[in-house]
C-alpha cells in the first residue's frame, strides 16, 4: 500500500514538474504568463494621449477608465499643442513667442533646440522666396549662433545652400523644405516642453509595439509555439 502511495506521489510530482516548464515549452499557460493588468494598459493608453496631445481623448478616457495622473495638467496640453501646430504650419516665430510665455527657460537652456527653430525660420523665409530677408536673417540671428557653437555651422551651410538654386525645392538639399522637416522641429520642441514639465518625452506605446515585433521575430526563428499577434489594430493573436 505504501509502495502504491509512493508511486502515486511520484506521478503527481512529475505532472507538477511538467506544468512548470518554461514558457513555450508546452507546459505553461500563455494566458497567465502574458496577463497584463487592465490598470497598466489604461495607463499606457492615457500616456499616449497625453504625450501626443490628444487632450479631448485624454479627458474622455480619464472619465471612462478612471485613469488619472495627478502630475499631469490636461489644460497644459492645449498650450503645448498650439505651439506644436504653429511649427507644423511654418509659423515658427509664433511658436517661439508661445514657448517663452509658457516657460522662457526651455529655449534659454537648450541652445541646440533654439538653433533648430531659428534654422526653421530661415527655411520658411526661403520657402516664401524672400531671399533678401533670408540672407539678412541668417547673418543677424544664425551666424552668431554658429560662431558660438561650430557644430551648427554645417547645418547652417546646408540650409544656405538652398539660396544657390533657382528652384530650391529641386536642389540636393530640397528635403529641408519638406513637411517632414517641420514635423521634426515640432517634435523636438514638443519633447523639450514635456521634459520641462517633468513628463516623458515620448509615448510608451510605439516603443512597446516595436519591442513586441522584435520579440516575435526572435521567437519565429525558434520552434517554440506562442500566441503571435498578427493584427496590431485588433490585437488578435494566433498560436
Amino acid at each position: 500500500e505504501r509502495e502504491r502511495e509512493r508511486e502515486s506521489a511520484m506521478a503527481g510530482g512529475g505532472n507538477s514538474e511538467k506544468k512548470t516548464e518554461g514558457v513555450g515549452g508546452g507546459g505553461t499557460d500563455w494566458t497567465d504568463a502574458l496577463h497584463i493588468p487592465k490598470e497598466t494598459m489604461n495607463k499606457i493608453i492615457q500616456n499616449y494621449f497625453v504625450t501626443e496631445g490628444y487632450v479631448d481623448a485624454a479627458r474622455q478616457f480619464e472619465r471612462e477608465s478612471g485613469t488619472s495622473d495627478p502630475t499631469v495638467d490636461l489644460d497644459s496640453i492645449k498650450d503645448r499643442m498650439l505651439i506644436r501646430r504653429a511649427v507644423q504650419k511654418g509659423e515658427v516665430e509664433e511658436a517661439i513667442d508661445r514657448v517663452n510665455d509658457l516657460n522662457p527657460e526651455i529655449l534659454e537652456h537648450d541652445s541646440k533646440l533654439f538653433f533648430h527653430l531659428q534654422q526653421q525660420r530661415l527655411i520658411e523665409l526661403i520657402r516664401q522666396q524672400d531671399l533678401e530677408k533670408a540672407l539678412l536673417f541668417a547673418q543677424e540671428y544664425l551666424a552668431p549662433l554658429g560662431e558660438e557653437n561650430p557644430g551648427f555651422l554645417e547645418e547652417l551651410e546646408k540650409t544656405l545652400a538652398l539660396l544657390a538654386f533657382e528652384d530650391p525645392f529641386m536642389s540636393p538639399v530640397g528635403d529641408l523644405l519638406g513637411v517632414q522637416r517641420r514635423q521634426q522641429a515640432a517634435s523636438e520642441l514638443n519633447s523639450a516642453i514635456l521634459h520641462a514639465q517633468c513628463q516623458e518625452k515620448e509615448p510608451k506605446l510605439p516603443n512597446l509595439l516595436k519591442l513586441l515585433k522584435w520579440s516575435q521575430s526572435r521567437l519565429d526563428a525558434t520552434d517554440a509555439p506562442y500566441p503571435k499577434m498578427e493584427d496590431f489594430e485588433t490585437g488578435e493573436t494566433t498560436c
